[in-house]
């Protein structure tokens, strides 16, 4: 009996022991990291530049007195759409009438007489000098009739262009002279809007397009949307008709202007606006989400998977952000899986557990189910 209690005692404890290993056993094999991932790939790529810009009219006229005298009449109404020709401004003309009369009767009587000295000169009765001063002053008293006709239409002031008009700079009963500003008409169809580039932005651009890793629009045409300060969206595209080709070094910028239809007239001048200009193209990049990135005291990292769902970190070279996204320049070819959420927890050599299928590949791929249908395997 004493016997058997010890063979009993011996078996207890050998049990005892062997839970205990296989416990440390499990306990020796790591967990699996949660983690959800991304796939990136290599492809062509728009890369839009978003500037701010201020708008102004295709043609700004200041509109002046080119006569002096008394205005008369204001001919338009402040502020309203005014054609090109459109009379603006009434100036008192009487002098100016006389003014007229008195060179047409001095251009008649010089007529007269050169009409006079002519057969009498083919006849050898008057001198060559008679005859030159006779056609002299026929000719001198013709553009003294002639500007004399200017000055009196000049009395009615029109408008240079077809545009919007601005408050009258000098009312009706003031004296003006010769330049006196009378009011401006802003040419709003089309419409520009001056903006500048960012100089390391613009240099980065030429650099890319002479490796070969950015491709430009045709005849540098690049398209141009609109957008208010208030958020609302212009309807409508521009184009960018003019991009300088130097720094202004009081701003490290360049300046550019885009010209947009305006119509309707909704663009109004003086304002500012948000510009997006698009046309670039990224050839073959490799774009990774901001949140894959880890910074590190050497530099970026991504965590890749590979086949087994092991994680291994892998160094990166960026240079540009283009939206929520970061340009791979080395590390990256195209292809890898990254893990994106649960960064915190991973580490070198740890097994991945995908909580769900892979989000929208990194550059606007659809997503691979196949990593959860891998994580299940591994398990």
């Amino acid at each position: 009996m004493r016997i058997l209690k010890v063979v009993m005692l011996i078996m207890v404890c050998m049990a005892l022991v062997g839970g205990c290993e296989k416990k440390e056993k499990q306990a020796s094999v790591p967990a699996a990291v949660p983690v959800t991932v991304v796939t990136v790939t290599a492809a062509d790529t728009p890369w839009p530049a978003e500037c701010l810009g201020r708008t102004a009219g295709s043609r700004a006229v200041e509109v002046r007195a080119r006569v002096n005298g008394v205005i008369e009449e204001r001919l338009y109404t402040e502020g309203g759409f005014v054609r090109e020709g459109q009379p603006l401004f009434r100036i008192e003309k009487a002098r100016y009438e006389a003014a007229v009369q008195q060179a047409q009767a001095a251009y008649n009587n010089a007529e007269r007489e050169w009409n006079r000295i002519r057969p009498l000169y083919a006849a050898k009765a008057v001198s060559q000098k008679s005859r030159d001063e006779a056609l002299a002053e026929r000719d001198s008293t013709e553009a003294s009739l002639r500007q004399a006709r200017i000055d009196l239409e000049h009395c009615e002031v029109t408008a240079p262009v077809s545009g919007y008009s601005g408050k009258e700079s000098m009312t009706a009963g003031n004296l003006v002279a010769v330049n006196d500003l009378l009011t401006s008409i802003n040419q709003v169809d089309p419409t520009f809007v001056d903006f500048a580039v960012a100089a390391p932005d613009r240099l980065q651009r030429i650099k890319f397009r002479l490796e070969g890793r950015l491709r430009t629009p045709d005849d540098m045409r690049y398209t141009v949307r609109l957008r208010l300060l208030s958020g609302v969206e212009h309807k409508g595209t521009g184009t960018v008709t003019f991009m300088d080709t130097r720094v202004l070094t009081d701003t490290a910028s360049v300046r550019a202007r885009a010209q947009f239809a305006n119509a309707d007239g909704a663009i109004m001048p003086g304002q500012y606006v948000q510009l997006t200009v698009e046309g670039d193209t990224l050839v073959n990049a490799v774009l990774v989400p901001r949140d894959c990135v880890l910074q590190t005291q050497k530099g970026p990292m991504v965590m890749v998977l590979d086949a087994d769902n092991k994680m291994r970190s892998v160094p990166i070279v960026t240079s540009v952000t283009i939206g929520d996204s970061l340009l791979v320049d080395k590390g990256l070819a195209g292809g890898e899986r990254l893990v994106r959420e649960g960064l915190a927890q991973a580490r070198e050599g740890a097994v991945a557990e995908i909580r769900r299928p892979e989000a929208d590949t990194a550059g606007g791929g659809k997503a691979d189910a196949a990593g959860q249908h891998d994580a299940k395997e591994g398990k």
